[in-house]
């Protein structure tokens, strides 16, 4: 039947089961103002094939040939082949949380590489496979703090992703738990140190920073973690572009790492589903929210592998689960898993090496454009920069859209101090040719 309606027969049938006379005696019991009377204004039926055309061009609509430099959280990578045709395998594609481990001995492999491959990138010693995605991860990395610490206050960078900022703020404003702000330095775009000196106490359960932050530039996680430690507060170290640790210095002083794995092998899918991750410290494993899978072996001495900790509410007493909205991500993960099981160790740092150049010579070509010029200096960026122009973006942006160039992001949008500078993000899809384009559209629309 597909998806196919009842017939009119079986609908009569349905109502004499129910002891209905007609559909609007069923539904008599909603007052008239409210029932809809006539049909909708919708267009006629289709066949499939008129249904299949109708959408096959719209399709030829979509802007696939225009050059982006979007990032701001969502990159865009090259996605290996061989992930779709693995994911959609049945075994993985229709099966939930692992809970039999007798039958789902592939798909708890799948998570326990994938938290081995994530635990080895970050520099943690666990993490799990349960967060939707980095703004939902960094909100639980806050609660998870609270627990630890048994302290009910946050510092959160103003360079943290806003709308991860967003999701933290709605994720506590009924915990009692108060979030203060710290702003970034005006010349490196790196967090304030003394500000932050400042407003971390001996009430503070957590600092929470972004590194590359959010306007693409490496924090000094060393110097961070000090003032946080020196108060007894934990540090959270946020990260929403994952292929950035195949250069940068992965944030071992941090004592949970919150991290976005999007870009490894995740299509942008218009926002989602991407894969959330929390990496932490061994001693505070049983805080983790979600579900851990571990090695062991069967009676028969046979490598095996077991939901070793699962503190979701569905598994334990409410009262006593770290997490109510906390998931399955197996599936994404295993993108994840594939994608840096075909690029490697040296692959991944190759990749970021070539985001690092992309990056690079994007910013140089651009600020080389007369009135415009990069925002921030004195600290190391990875392929994100943020570029000031004379002009509102306004003025230039439909300049570079008639090239078929989308454009940086206005930071005005959150940042009201940040006028006429925007986000731009060049990686290793971005050719130099379309980094040329761009910066002779931007100049042209002066």
């Amino acid at each position: 039947m597909r998806y196919l309606p009842k017939s009119p027969a079986e609908r009569q049938q349905m109502l004499e089961a129910i002891g209905a006379a007609s559909i609007d005696e069923l539904f008599s019991v909603i007052p008239a103002e409210y029932r809809l009377d006539g049909d909708l204004a919708i267009p006629r039926q289709h066949a499939e094939s008129e249904i299949v055309d109708y959408f096959r061009a719209a399709g030829q609509k979509n802007a696939t040939d225009y050059a982006s430099f979007l990032g701001a959280g969502a990159y865009r990578h090259y996605r290996p082949v061989v992930i779709d045709p693995i994911v959609q395998r049945g075994e993985f594609l229709t099966s939930y949380t692992p809970y039999q481990a007798e039958i789902t001995q592939g798909t708890l492999q799948a998570i326990f590489e994938f938290q081995t491959m994530i635990a080895e990138l970050t520099g943690m010693d666990v993490a799990n496979a349960s967060m939707y995605d980095g703004s939902t991860g960094a909100a639980e990395a806050v609660m998870m703090a609270v627990r630890i610490t048994g302290r009910h206050e946050a510092v959160v960078a103003t360079s943290v992703h806003p709308e991860y900022r967003e999701v933290i703020s709605t994720t506590t404003q009924f915990q009692g738990l108060p979030i203060s702000t710290v702003g970034y330095n005006n010349e490196t775009g790196r967090i304030d140190l003394d500000a932050l000196s400042a407003a971390v106490t001996d009430r503070t359960a957590a600092v929470l920073v972004q590194s590359p932050n959010f306007f693409g530039v490496i924090e000094d996680i060393p110097a961070i973690a000090e003032i946080a430690h020196a108060k007894g507060a934990l540090l959270i170290v946020s990260i929403a572009e994952a292929v950035s640790l195949g250069i940068v210095r992965p944030p071992v002083e941090a004592d949970i790492v919150s991290m976005e794995a999007q870009s490894f092998g995740v299509a942008l899918s218009y926002g989602g589903p991407y894969c959330g991750v929390i990496a932490t410290k061994e001693k505070y494993v049983r805080q983790i929210p979600g579900r851990l899978v571990g090695q062991t072996v069967d009676q028969n001495g046979n490598r095996g592998f077991v939901l070793t900790l699962a503190t979701r509410e569905q598994h334990i007493r409410r009262e006593k689960a770290t997490s109510n909205i906390c998931t399955n991500q197996a599936l994404v993960a295993l993108m994840a898993t594939i994608f840096l099981s075909v690029y490697g160790k040296e692959g991944i740092r190759e990749l970021a090496e070539h985001n690092l150049a992309k990056s690079a010579y994007a910013a140089s070509t651009l600020s080389a454009v007369a009135g415009a010029k990069l925002r921030f200096s004195g600290a190391p960026r990875f392929h994100e920069f943020v570029l000031l122009t004379e002009d509102a973006p306004a003025v230039w942006q439909e300049r570079l859209l008639e090239n078929k160039i989308v454009g940086g992001i206005d930071l005005a949008r959150w940042y009201p101090e940040l006028a006429n500078c925007t986000l731009w993000c060049a990686t290793e899809v971005n050719t130099r040719e379309q980094i040329d384009a761009a910066g002779r559209a931007l100049a042209a629309a002066k």
